[in-house]
């Protein structure tokens, strides 16, 4: 890993640029997936699976049967049952009880909740079947209320989908699962296709392909939840934390993909050193060692002298995950402004949020935290809002209302109050 000393501010632009290559051509190859998905349909589908996935696929659906029949060993199924526990109680929690407002007398306002009807969730596989992320969609999709809910996950080798994933989508109640990946799952969900069925709004994580392809789905009218890439954490430690620790939470993230990218802020140069040498021992023991490797060259340690500077570099930098190991934590956490998630003190490691603590982990990357929340709830729901309107209502807010749209020459709208008003005279004439 590369590392930096007090790096001056006008050097921190060049330092934020993640290694993921969302290219011209990553766009050109992404839109040409997009634009034979909409005109081929399934047939792209099959074509696509053995370019893409070196398979060749009887079906894109998977049997109903198949999920239904899906097991995992006791130990995994006890840990599943309870990530679901504590992420059902995490986002039952953002559960709103709507709530009337009268603004003026007779004028009464409120908001409730409705569900995205159908919803596509996004299931990177392959290599590494990530059923945690079917837990954290699936999990706030159901809640929320959504009627129609799909899953799109890439086959592996054998052309099936990961025993796992199909385990959580019966505990979940989910039986509309694909064998697609990749920038065509995203732009089946968003067309339709002979067999997946379209949808208003696309979830998940993925690679710089999938994430090009929900931005560019946008244009054709489909929503995303966010532009959730590569996957990368920072980490502000001091020279009371433990070196293994850290090593261990970068490696963490290293191991996801070769453009994942991992940052250590610290003002403790022995700190770095020691963290240096323990990814060193740690690195050698991990199946992904390669794959570490590569995201270890796209990372870097900065050294300040205030841990207020690193906090500074860090809402610059606007991680996917933050953890802050660091003495005085709590007072460093109120200055945090830019974070997907945030992880406080030395045993809040963030494999702990990925799995099972409750929060989501589907979260916005590539500094996309400057301006995008995590999935949680809301994600899933769209806030209507609502008014009702007495006669003594529009006798008391009417006349202002009059002299603004007048002001705005906009006639036809003052007239939609006079003519009520008026009528409300005539009635109390008689």
């Amino acid at each position: 890993m590369k590392s930096y000393q007090n790096p001056k501010r006008d050097s921190w632009p060049s330092l934020i640029i993640r290694g993921t290559n969302y290219s011209l051509e990553t766009k050109k190859t992404v839109k040409e997936i997009i634009d034979t998905v909409k005109i081929k349909g399934d047939a792209a589908m099959y074509e696509y699976s053995e370019r893409f996935d070196k398979v060749k696929l009887d079906n894109l659906k998977v049997a109903k049967e198949n999920i239904q029949n899906a097991e995992v060993d006791a130990q995994l199924e006890e840990a599943i049952d309870v990530a679901i526990g504590n992420i059902t109680k995490f986002h039952e929690s953002q559960i709103e009880e709507p709530r009337k407002i009268g603004t003026t007398e007779g004028v009464q306002c409120w908001r409730e909740s409705r569900a995205v009807q159908n919803v596509g969730l996004y299931v990177p596989g392959g290599t590494a079947p990530l059923f945690s992320s079917l837990i954290m969609l699936g999990v706030p999709a159901k809640l929320a209320g959504c009627k129609n809910i799909i899953v799109c996950t890439p086959p592996n080798k054998y052309g099936t989908v990961d025993p796992a994933i199909l385990y959580v989508a019966k505990k979940l109640e989910i039986s509309e699962i694909f064998k697609v990946g990749g920038a065509q799952a995203v732009a089946a969900m968003s067309f339709g296709t002979e067999s997946i069925p379209k949808v208003e709004k696309i979830f998940g994580p993925g690679n710089q392909f999938v994430t090009m392809a929900k931005q560019l789905v946008w244009e054709y009218g489909t929503s995303i939840d966010m532009p959730a890439g590569p996957s990368e954490v920072l980490i502000i430690a001091d020279d009371t934390a433990q070196a293994s620790f850290i090593a261990s939470d970068l490696l963490a993230q290293a191991e996801h993909g070769p453009d994942s990218q991992v940052v250590l802020l610290s003002n403790s140069n022995s700190l770095l050193a020691e963290v240096e040498r323990e990814i060193k021992l740690q690195i050698k023991k991990l199946p992904r060692e390669k794959i570490a490797a590569e995201a270890l060259d796209n990372s870097y340690f900065l050294k300040f002298n205030e841990l207020e500077t690193c906090v500074a570099f860090s809402n610059f930098y606007a991680p996917e995950h933050l953890i802050i190991n660091t003495q005085e934590n709590e007072m460093l956490t109120t200055m945090v402004q830019n974070a997907g998630s945030v992880f406080i003190g030395q045993y809040s490691c963030e494999a702990l949020g990925d799995y099972a603590s409750g929060t989501n982990h589907t979260l916005p990357t590539n500094g996309f935290a400057r301006k995008y929340s995590g999935v949680s709830l809301d994600s899933f729901i769209k806030k209507i809002t609502f008014q009702k309107i007495s006669k003594n209502g529009i006798q008391n807010l009417g006349p202002f209302v009059e002299k603004m749209a007048q002001a705005e020459n906009l006639m036809a709208h003052k007239n939609s109050v006079t003519i009520r008003l008026e009528k409300l005279k005539r009635d109390k004439t008689k």
